[in-house]
């Protein structure tokens, strides 16, 4: 609002006053390429306190509802969902199956022999570990398998009732302890590289209630990969404090840095199993494969751990065998197996890699790489930052994920702008990450054919927050 003006008019002495007027200032940054209105009319509607601390699914289903409403289409970068068409060797060794009828028959919880044998030749020739089909079971995607895992490593020893996780990491992974009532640790490695990661992760599993610890590698969120050096360091203190390592093997080989598609040639996917065999590794079928619909997973016990007995399972399993207790108590009462389609599907893909006759890292390479690389390119062209960028003193490989930062913003902060912007992508903050500044963003499913809608709405962005 102006104030009152006063002056002297020509030719008089008596004062001339100005009217008062109310200037209404124009926002610009309401000027944004999703209807801002409409934008707060979704978020209210959805009774969203913050969007900046949503979970993925209300991420997801509010972005679902602004683009049913404006008909505006967004960059997708919130959910981890393949980007690609499922591997058609999959597709077709399950449409034989269900021709023969497997789906009128229970398949065994365990997994059925042929899948069982083909796991544990893929951990041979794709990562030089040796692991009997017995200790090899299919589960319900990768997630049943650390469900399972956290529920029976808790049982075994009285003292040792928590998980330990390498943060950052999936955030349902401590919701699946949450559920289950199990205690849970956890610390941001990433400020831990190096020689200090085995200071930092000792101070935790000497206190010894530590049953196992779980770390992703590639990582989600941030595409951090450990190196040899780190992987050895959790190895022997798994050994010292005989603590179980899960690996979440969900991008397995995906660190394009190197080729691991070749079965039997080394380089090898990178594992503490060089240095444990205290270990149980899940693997995915949902990125590698692109066969997430169907929800098959793999989970790998070492056969060290699966033949350890320990008298805590009796408390809840007929067995105190950690094998027999994992599969004919934990899996049998979770889902009695898995889905017997879905088994011979899992199998062809798995033998078609094994086999060298498909390699399914080069698709995924081109599609997810490439499209990180020029992704990230954008973003630090608008002024924006990568929050994770180096694997101790290596640049991190494009790939699945990036993380990024806006100077001067929270994560909480940038994912409520960006929805008026047209993007979406989680904060780093529901990740376990100490970097609250940052989110993650997902690749997979953002289109090339939406590259320009995206450099533009970053430049709009950048244009109303100048830095």
């Amino acid at each position: 609002m102006q104030p009152d003006c006063r002056e002297e008019k020509h030719g008089t002495s008596a004062p001339y006053i100005y009217p008062i007027k109310t200037i209404k200032i124009y926002d610009m940054r309401k000027d944004t390429p999703i209807n801002y209105e409409e934008v707060e009319k979704q978020i209210e509607l959805m009774g969203l306190a913050s969007v900046g601390k949503a979970s993925i699914r209300e991420i997801k289903r509010l972005v679902d509802n602004i683009q049913d409403a404006t008909g505006e289409k967004y960059v997708r970068m919130e959910m981890g969902i393949p980007g690609l068409p499922p591997a058609q060797v999959g597709i077709e060794a399950e449409i034989e199956a269900l021709r023969k009828g497997v789906a009128a028959i229970y398949p065994d919880i365990d997994g059925v022999k042929p899948l069982k044998n083909e796991i544990s030749r893929f951990v041979k020739l794709f990562m030089n570990t040796e692991v009997s089909p017995k200790s090899c079971i299919p589960t319900v995607g990768s997630m049943q398998g650390s469900f399972a895992s956290f529920m029976t490593l808790t049982r075994m020893y009285k003292e040792k009732d928590t998980i330990l996780f390498l943060d950052p990491g999936f955030p349902v992974h401590k919701q699946q302890c949450k559920v289950q009532g199990v205690p849970f640790d956890a610390f941001d490695v990433y400020n831990y590289r190096g020689d200090k990661l085995r200071e930092k992760l000792e101070s935790h599993l000497a206190k010894g209630n530590v049953a196992g610890l779980l770390y992703s590698n590639p990582n989600n969120p941030s595409w951090i990969c450990f190196t040899d050096r780190e992987l050895k360091i959790i190895g022997e203190l798994a050994n010292k404090y005989n603590v179980v390592v899960m690996e979440d093997l969900a991008y397995f080989g995906m660190d394009f840095r190197q080729d691991f598609s070749q079965p039997g040639e080394a380089p090898y996917q990178p594992s503490v199993t060089k240095y444990t065999d205290n270990f149980i590794l899940f693997i995915s079928s949902s990125k590698l494969f692109s066969y997430a619909g169907q929800r098959i997973g793999m989970m790998v016990i070492s056969d060290k751990l699966f033949e350890t007995r320990a008298e805590g399972l009796c408390r809840y399993y007929s067995s105190d065998l950690f094998g027999r207790a994992m599969i004919f108590g934990t899996v049998y009462a979770l889902s009695s197996g898995t889905s017997h389609s879905a088994q011979y599907a899992l199998l062809g893909m798995l033998k078609a890699a094994n086999d060298g006759t498909v390699n399914f890292w080069e698709p995924v390479k081109k599609e997810y790489g490439e499209k990180a690389r020029i992704m990230k390119k954008m973003f630090i062209d608008n002024g924006f930052k990568i929050v994770y960028d180096k694997d101790e003193d290596l640049p991190l490989a494009d790939g699945f994920f990036f993380t990024i930062s806006y100077p001067g913003m929270t994560g909480e902060e940038l994912i409520e702008k960006f929805v008026y912007y047209g993007i979406s992508a989680i904060s780093l903050a529901i990740t376990g990450s100490e970097r609250t500044e940052g989110l993650r963003a997902c690749v997979s499913l953002v289109s090339r054919d939406q590259f320009p809608d995206l450099e533009y709405r970053l430049k709009k962005f950048h244009e109303h927050y100048p830095v």
